[in-house]
């Protein structure tokens, strides 16, 4: 069947939604979360084939899979609560401190920002009671209490600095009637010292009546209501405590002076920040274990008051990471009401699959993959679907902030999709955005409205797919071809390594694979040593070291660290993953380039409206390599395509020896230069002085092969499967893939070492790459 979708979000008209997975084996179900304005919506399964509707021969094609989900469900509107804080759900009821001191230190990213932010409360937003410590709209610290009837504010006179460390308490003391709040920089030049204002109420008066959980960074709703997230905190917060007395101005200065509190202080909780930082837990060091339940996804593994610049591993000086950094715009759960569940029927084909949903003027597409069951039989050719990377762009809006460098003639072409977006900031953001404070966004998920992530989706600069919707063009190849294969996902190659690699002959990569992680990169790498091939049809592929929260699998984290082609920089001491306390950045600054393995790395990115062709190079005419160009009958192969008008455009990786490209790689063709709206790779700029080398900015098309049998084929640009189908799927481009994987594919006896292991220890190996083999 054949669709024409829509994005286009109009008006009032609202019909968007996630499911709860990006891949499922048959067995396992699916959950969808749905939100639309209409009282009721359409919904069926259908199989994604072809997400360009450009294509007059087949445009959007989409494939109905007969369910129980066919037909009409009742809608409903479901909102997003962002913004992280650490709640103390433990506490509840049963915390009814009379007096009560609120302490911790922190360091402010947005102090004046025209509305209150939360630092430590017990405070219900929906009834605007309760007590806490706050900083107001003007960055002014202060305590604040309420009951149904009476309430108080007691102001700091300290206007609060960005990125300065202070101490800040709270001492509520109901009986004697006495609040105050005290404030300390403790910036060296502070002249200052403890500030401390207090004001005296009316004896007796409780503003501890309702059942609202101690929260972190944040106010919100009771216990029993819907979830609510109010006033959220913008900064880092250092060992949040609260005491069961309100202490003493003299106390309180010893507090300040990171002394310790009194014998007799009464410890009630104290969150360990420097404890399980890959953790959505936090322990309460204090004798009554109200640990705390970290929201949306604050981030971890930042540096505390007591940071040195001696160490930049939290592992090694735990004491001095003992902060959490919290952001008003952080959304790491959607929390959605489930609307459907499909479970993947027994012997469903592997796949790219969606659940398609549909109101008068508007439909949506919420995309899984169907994986291959673990106890199947599965095809020879895997083709991997870089979801990591869909999450990683997840909803990215810094192309709005950042002017491009294209022609006038090419100007941005907004998707419908893009708008919508940036009508709901609550969606959250990419790891390529910047929070509200302008820290770097860490961590992405899959757990909320992408609406990039749909089959259909344009990428403003190439006026074409990318991602998922450009991913469609090599399985909609890949059919057309009458091939066997499965799909899947990123997380399921990182969960299970090598032993999902070993079913396989051939790996085929989407054409961005960009973020890989170490248990991925640790099993392909060893697959290929044993007789493994993989076809890599894309551009800037494993490039940043990427890491799986052990607790939340939705959740990738990326470290920007200070060098690569990079939207922003890691901070000081922040360079280290939370989930595994690896250190991130770059793989190539880890020792682990792409070329190693490819033959070919990142070289440049651009769009300019007017991708290129390969022409061969003299060493692809080798008898030996006549398989790779048989029947191609062009000079130039690729200059046409459905992305700028060529294979070679968006994201190109070259050869380049000194970053580790094997000596034995054979570069099969070769672009030359790309135009000046091409930038050269950052982290390659400091090597060429910020020159252009001529060739510098092109894409290579390379062959590696190993005595095991182990081979690459790379061909360097994202735009390569956008070319697959011109001429009715009779091109160069759909010619030398098509040579390269029967080549690959070939099949001859496994090898069998001294031990009686096959090859690879499992690998099938197929037929020889060579003449001589």
């Amino acid at each position: 069947m054949t669709s024409r979708p829509s994005g286009d979000q109009r008006g009032d008209l609202e019909l968007t939604g996630y499911s709860d997975r990006l891949g499922a084996k048959p067995g396992e179900t699916v959950r969808f979360m749905v939100s639309t304005s209409e009282e009721r919506y359409a919904a069926r399964v259908v199989r994604l084939i072809h997400g360009d509707e450009r294509r007059p021969d087949k445009g959007f094609t989409e494939e109905h899979v007969t369910s129980d989900l066919d037909g009409s469900h009742p809608g409903r509107l479901q909102r997003c609560e962002t913004g992280s804080h650490l709640s103390a759900n433990e506490v509840g009821s049963a915390f009814r401190l009379r007096s009560a001191t609120l302490q911790c230190w922190i360091a402010p990213t947005t102090p004046q920002h025209g509305r209150r932010q939360a630092v430590i409360c017990r405070w219900c937003s929906a009834e605007d009671q309760g007590y806490g410590l706050f900083i107001d709209s003007d960055g002014h610290l202060v305590v604040e209490a309420a009951s149904a009837s009476e309430s108080l504010v007691v102001r700091s006179r300290v206007r609060l600095e960005r990125n300065t460390w202070y101490f800040a308490a709270a001492t509520l003391d109901s009986e004697s009637g006495s609040y105050g709040v005290h404030v300390r920089s403790l910036s060296p030049w502070d002249k200052e010292g403890l500030v401390t204002d207090a004001q005296r109420f009316r004896p007796d008066f409780n503003p501890n009546q309702l059942d609202v959980p101690f929260r972190v960074g944040a106010a919100g709703s009771c216990v029993h209501e819907a979830r609510t997230i109010a006033d959220s905190f913008n900064g880092k917060i250092d060992s949040p405590t609260v005491y069961s007395r309100a202490m003493t101005d003299e106390e309180v200065e010893v507090l300040s002076r990171d002394e310790g509190p009194p014998v007799d202080a009464g410890l009630y909780a104290q969150w360990r920040f420097d404890e399980r930082q890959q953790s959505v837990s936090v322990p309460d060091g204090g004798p009554n274990g109200f640990h705390g339940l970290l929201v949306n996804m604050p981030t971890r593994a930042v540096t505390g008051r007591r940071w040195s610049g001696h160490e930049g591993d939290f592992r090694r000086v735990p004491e001095q990471y003992t902060a959490i950094h919290f952001h008003e715009d952080d959304l790491e759960d959607a929390a959605w009401s489930v609307d459907l569940e499909w479970v993947v029927p027994a012997g469903q084909g592997s796949g790219v699959y969606a659940l398609k949903t549909e109101v008068p003027g508007l439909i949506d597409y919420l995309p899984f993959v169907v994986e291959p069951a673990e106890d199947g039989d599965p095809h020879d050719v895997l083709v991997l679907m870089p979801t990591m990377t869909y999450v990683a762009y997840a909803n990215e809006r810094v192309g709005d902030s950042m002017q491009p460098n294209v022609p006038s003639d090419w100007p941005p072409e907004y998707d419908p999709l893009d708008r919508y977006v940036e009508r709901h900031p609550e969606f959250g953001k990419s790891l390529y955005d910047v929070h509200v404070d302008l820290s770097g966004v860490t961590y992405s998920s899959s757990l909320r409205p992408i609406p990039n992530l749909r089959p259909q989706y344009r990428v403003r600069i190439l006026h074409a797919p990318r991602h998922l919707s450009g991913d469609l063009y090599l399985t909609d190849w890949l059919e057309e071809k009458g091939v066997g294969f499965d799909t899947t996902t990123d997380l399921d190659l990182h969960n299970r390594g090598l032993a999902l690699l070993r079913k396989y002959r051939v790996l085929i990569t989407g054409g961005h694979p960009e973020y890989w992680t170490t248990p991925m990169l640790d099993a392909l790498e060893e697959w290929v040593e044993g007789g493994g091939r993989v076809m890599y049809l894309g551009g800037n592929g494993f490039y940043w070291v990427t890491s799986v929260h052990p607790e939340r699998s939705n959740v990738v984290e990326v470290r920007r660290g200070i060098a690569g082609s990079r939207p922003w920089n890691s901070e000081p001491g922040e360079l280290h993953h939370s989930t595994t306390g690896e250190p991130g950045g770059l793989w190539r600054y880890r020792g682990r380039p792409p070329n190693r393995l490819l033959g070919i790395g990142f070289a440049a990115e651009g769009a300019d409206g007017r991708s290129v062709g390969y022409r061969r190079t003299a060493a692809s005419y080798a008898d030996e390599l006549s398989w790779v160009f048989e029947g191609v009958e062009e000079d130039l192969i690729g200059d046409y395509g459905l992305i700028m008008g060529g294979a070679v455009g968006d994201e190109v990786d070259r050869i380049d020896y000194e970053l580790g490209s094997p000596h034995e790689t054979v570069v099969l063709a070769s672009s030359g230069p790309l135009s000046d709206y091409y930038g050269v790779a950052q982290e390659d700029r400091i090597r060429f002085r910020g020159a252009r080398e001529v060739g510098e900015a092109r894409a290579d098309m390379t062959l590696l092969t190993s005595a095991s049998g182990g081979a690459v084929f790379s061909v360097g640009s994202i735009s390569w499967n956008g070319s697959l189908a011109h001429n009715g799927y009779r091109n160069g481009v759909d010619r030398v893939t098509w040579n390269v994987l029967s080549r690959f594919l070939a099949p001859v006896e496994a090898a069998t070492g001294a031990d009686g292991t096959r090859a690879g220890d499992g690998a099938r190996r197929p037929a020889g790459l060579t003449a001589d083999d």
